[in-house]
C-alpha cells in the first residue's frame, strides 16, 4: 500500500508574513532573544561547510569520470600512474577556493 506524501506547506504554499511572525516569536520563546543570531550564525557555517563539501566531492568525481583515480596518498592519478595533482595542490585548489566566495 502506498501512504500519500503530505506536503509542508498543504493549503496556500509558502507561508506569509504573518506565519513568519509567529514562528519567529516560537523561536524567540524557545531559545531566547540572545541566543538566536549566534543560531543563524552556526546555521549558516554548517551551510557553508556543507556547501564546500558538496562541491569537493562533485570535483572529485568530475576528475575520476576522465579517468583519473586517487591513490592511498590521496593524489590523483591517471590510468598510467602518473601524478595529475598532489594533495597539496588539491588543498590549495580548496583554500583558494573558500577564499573567493
Amino acid at each position: 500500500m502506498q501512504e500519500a506524501l503530505i506536503p509542508l506547506f498543504p493549503v496556500g504554499g509558502m507561508p506569509g508574513g504573518t506565519e513568519l511572525i509567529v514562528i519567529l516569536l516560537i523561536a524567540v520563546l524557545l531559545f531566547g532573544a540572545n541566543k538566536i543570531p549566534k543560531l543563524a550564525r552556526s546555521t549558516g557555517q554548517a551551510m557553508g561547510e556543507f556547501q564546500k563539501g558538496r562541491e569537493q566531492v562533485e570535483q572529485e568525481l568530475e576528475e575520476m569520470k576522465e579517468g583519473a583515480t586517487v591513490d592511498d596518498e590521496g593524489n590523483i592519478v591517471d590510468e598510467d600512474g602518473e601524478i595529475l595533482k598532489t594533495e597539496a595542490e588539491r588543498e590549495a585548489d580548496k583554500e583558494s577556493a573558500a577564499s573567493s566566495e
